[in-house]
């Protein structure tokens, strides 16, 4: 079959005027069809939109194609443009206005039934079975919506670095191996039986050997791989990151300052959101003449129990240690007592509050204490337990006022932070404190440069072994138990969007003998790390300058943007929860011979 040129719904929309009482043809899906009898309308789809056709019996050939066709079949249709009858009109689609009288209509290709919906309107389809047909689910217009808004964000993304003067440069998909705090997918060699490459976590060597080699400023929308256990907002396998780097930099601030204007330029101008700050602690770390807090790490575990912290709502963890420091109840006589005040929360059923200690006791509570304000008096069992000192000086130190609830967290400092962090979002949910339309940035400063592994009772990297501690060598050396070293703070950084962590930055390490200290204060030797990571050290051997940079994950801030909760609804091809590619079939087996050639043997399961 012969097509000429074809008109999208689109160019017809837009040029309405130019096509009435003309001959045109179009394209596309059937979207949906109806047989009035005399009369037979098609509402045909492409990837701009829907126009009706209009199939008559005076044309006997078309008629009869008209009456066999289904939906999703592809056709094509020649006819003169003209304007409907008014009360035919629909204004809920752009071509609501116009019809086009059908004088040829050709079949290009057939569609069986239907296994999901390419419908946004009706019953929505499992998951399961829309990844598993995916490219029947993209068809469906908020899908393709979304496709061009993507295309559209990386424009912006891409638009704003080279407006900054960086330089787009692609870096290795095969790499070595390299302890980015998640597993690895590694690539076994043909030709160099028994080693292996690796698919890059992140470019990080790479980008500071650019650095190394010369390079200013550096980026690029780097595919990224980490074997991590998939989640609402984080991708199995592949995703993408804008990965960049500045040399002669040696100060973090500098790499904020470079990208933030972009986070606030996709916030307000491409999602059309509003930017607020709900959060008077936070507040206190903006930058004179900035919008964005610079919020230290131990600050944002202290008051939000979370290094990612939503600061759309207030809702700080209040320490109340003092106010129990000689109390006789005995559920509070703990190393640390806080608390967090739940505007509205005297609302609560019993059954709610249940449902909360049920959920802080998964978290490792023993329980959840609360108070409930309502009617001008407290109310609650623990109550009985308390000094009228005590019970006024919650009240006081919480700013709780009627129709609020206190819910209380005693223990270590360090479960404290973690349930009541955790119940903090959860409160945020039950009364939608989370507003589509705004969003909350901030900047999380100085993490810890070392943690404690609690499983294998040793110290271990916080983030990465390639950021620079602050106070160098010097902090390092001068650092000699567990407990100096845990103090230690690395020049990192985390830009977190309404509690998602949406990068991570760093100024790097660039000195070889505080790489080589890094290392050996866990027990590593310097021929451990000439091996693992002998390119990246050898280079700095000769004149490598400051640097740093950082990786906004662009898959989760475009989720945030579009307002979705889940993030393979905003990626083409993802794989499902449990890390399967159901329309690829992937993972898969592969035959003996490539095993053979790759040197590879699968042993059986003990």
């Amino acid at each position: 079959m012969k097509c000429g040129i074809i008109v999208s719904m689109r160019t017809a929309t837009n040029k309405l005027n130019e096509f009435l009482g003309k001959e045109v043809e179009v394209a596309g899906w059937v979207n949906s069809r109806r047989d009035h009898g005399g009369l037979i309308f098609i509402d045909l789809r492409d990837f701009a939109g829907i126009i009706q056709l209009v199939v008559t019996p005076e044309n006997a050939e078309a008629f009869k194609l008209a009456e066999t066709v289904r939906d999703e079949f592809v056709l094509s249709a020649k006819g003169v443009m003209r304007k409907r009858e008014p009360e035919l009109v629909n204004p809920n689609i752009p071509t609501g206005e116009i019809e086009l009288v059908v004088s040829e209509l050709n079949l290009i290709n057939k569609s069986e039934p239907l296994p999901v919906n390419t419908h946004d309107d009706g019953d929505a389809s499992s998951e399961e079975m829309r990844l598993k047909y995916r490219y029947l689910d993209l068809r469906r217009p908020s899908m393709q919506k979304r496709l061009k808004r993507r295309s559209e964000f990386y424009q912006v993304v891409r638009g704003y670095m080279y407006e900054h003067g960086f330089t787009e440069i692609t870096t290795p998909i095969l790499a070595n191996s390299s302890p980015e705090g998640a597993r690895d997918f590694l690539v076994p060699s043909r030709l160099h039986p028994g080693k292996f490459y690796a698919l890059p976590q992140a470019p990080q060597q790479f980008k500071q050997l650019l650095m190394v080699g010369g390079v200013e400023k550096y980026f690029q929308i780097a595919p990224c791989f980490r074997d991590e256990d998939p989640r609402a907002d984080r991708l199995y396998g592949d995703f993408y990151q804008l990965d960049f780097e500045m040399s002669f930099v040696d100060d973090g601030e500098v790499v904020r300052t470079e990208i933030e204007p972009l986070y606030l330029k996709l916030v307000t101008e491409f999602a059309g959101k509003k930017l607020v700050m709900r959060s008077d602690v936070a507040a206190q770390y903006i930058p004179e003449g900035g919008v964005v807090p610079r919020l230290p790490y131990e600050v944002a575990m202290d008051i939000y129990g979370v290094d990612k912290p939503d600061l759309r709502y207030s809702m700080e963890l209040v320490d109340l240690t003092d106010v129990f420091s000689e109390t006789d109840f005995k559920v509070f006589k703990q190393p640390c007592v806080k608390a967090i005040c739940v505007k509205g929360g005297a609302e609560l059923t019993r059954r709610e509050i249940d449902d909360f200690t049920e959920k802080a006791r998964k978290l490792g509570a023993g329980g959840l204490a609360y108070i409930l304000y309502s009617d001008g008096e407290a109310k609650s069992p623990i109550l009985k337990f308390m000094s009228e000192a005590e019970i006024s000086s919650v009240r006081e130190k919480m700013g709780a006022e009627d129709g609020d609830a206190v819910f209380f967290g005693a223990d270590t400092r360090e479960l404290v932070n973690k349930v009541l962090g955790q119940l903090r979002t959860l409160f945020a949910d039950r009364f939608g404190l989370k507003k589509a339309d705004e969003v909350a940035l901030t900047w999380v400063v100085d993490f810890p440069f070392y943690e404690w592994d609690e499983k294998n009772k040793k110290l271990d990297f916080g983030h990465n072994p390639f950021s620079m501690p602050k106070g160098g060598m010097v902090a390092l050396e001068t650092a000699k138990t567990d407990a100096e070293k845990l103090a230690l703070v690395a020049d990192q950084y985390d830009m977190v969007m309404n509690g998602y962590e949406c990068a991570s930055g760093a100024v790097r390490n660039y000195n070889p003998e505080i790489m080589y200290k890094v290392f050996n204060i866990l027990g590593y030797n310097n021929e451990y790390v000439e091996t693992r990571f002998g390119g990246m050290l050898s280079a700095f051997k000769f004149g490598a300058p400051p640097h740093a940079g950082c990786a906004p994950g662009l898959d989760r801030i475009f989720m945030i943007l579009e307002d979705e909760d889940n993030i393979r609804d905003v990626v083409a091809f993802p794989k499902n929860g449990n890390g399967v590619d159901l329309m690829m079939n992937s993972p898969s087996e592969v035959d003996a011979e490539q095993l053979e050639e790759a040197h590879l043997a699968i042993l059986p399961e003990e």
